[in-house]
């Protein structure tokens, strides 16, 4: 693209190429560097230069943000620019967002940012947890209690930003632990590992320990809503919301439904409505 190569070019080593590109780059439309920047493969020397040049036109510091090529440094250097539409693209991506706490704390200072940012940034700048959710956090993780102690060590010494972290990148262990973590921003780093299994997903779908707001989350997921293991682990968890649960009913298998409706730890709707599933079910084979 135009705007692309002209940038490059602007930086070249003879004076004259420069100068001409830097000339030419005046009567490029800023769509063409949005256009541009929207680009996988977008060449260092364009951010640079919309960073230095073009920051404050509309549009140009969001795409910056939701490239994830663009170099956390130079979004540093564009916060202020940053539209509620570019902060929640950091939001999303939290491994590039921890990476800077420079970033973290301009983005805490943004004018931009909409109640639930501004809480979820906050969030992010809290400290370690408390004994009690350490403790908490660790009781289901499958290890001996020595390790379920260097475990907690481990977490002690953490702050939000370093939980993050380790919800992204580190092991089954520390996902079970942090998935319990009092901290809803560590809870979705956990959600959003690459390292993350399905059946991870199943045991989580199944605990009624998990905030509401996890359970919604998995719920969400469309990848994760095919494993018919989860739906079920769902719709039989007492914590999941009834619109969720109400929802995967029709899934279920008749032997499900069965031990559904006999389930005194549901909400009796649910239960009611499994009964009533049921029945209809067995009805229509009877005419069948």
């Amino acid at each position: 693209m135009r705007a692309e190569a002209f940038t490059v070019l602007a930086l070249d080593a003879e004076e004259g190429v420069a100068q001409r590109a830097a000339s030419a780059l005046l009567s490029i439309p800023i769509e063409n560097f949005i256009a541009a920047l929207e680009r996988a493969d977008a060449a260092p020397a364009l951010f640079d230069y919309c960073a230095e040049n073009l920051a404050g036109k509309p549009g140009i510091a969001d795409a910056m943000a939701k490239n994830a090529s663009c170099p956390v440094a130079t979004l540093e250097k564009v916060v202020s620019h940053f539209s509620a539409a570019g902060i929640q693209a950091l939001l999303d991506s939290l491994e590039r967002l921890t990476s800077s706490a420079t970033l973290i704390a301009a983005l805490a200072a943004s004018p931009h940012a909409n109640p639930e940012q501004r809480s979820q940034i906050t969030e992010m700048q809290k400290g370690v947890l408390e004994e009690k959710d350490l403790v908490e956090a660790v009781a289901n993780v499958p290890a001996d209690p020595e390790k379920r102690k260097t475990l907690i060590q481990r977490l002690a010494k953490m702050n939000v930003v370093q939980r993050v972290q380790l919800g992204l990148l580190g092991g089954r262990e520390e996902r079970i632990a942090l998935i319990r973590d009092p901290n809803k921003v560590v809870q979705r780093a956990v959600l959003q590992s690459a390292r993350l299994t399905e059946s991870e997903v199943e045991g989580f779908a199944s605990m009624t320990v998990l905030s509401v707001e996890v359970l919604r989350s998995i719920s969400n997921n469309r990848l994760w809503m095919k494993n018919y293991s989860i739906a079920r682990n769902l719709t039989t968890n007492s914590k999941t919301p009834l619109d969720i649960s109400l929802h995967l009913l029709p899934r279920l298998t008749a032997r499900d439904l069965k031990i559904l409706a006999a389930n005194k730890n549901v909400p009796d709707t649910l239960r009611s409505m499994a009964a009533k599933m049921n029945t209809k079910r067995d009805e229509a084979r009877k005419d069948s």
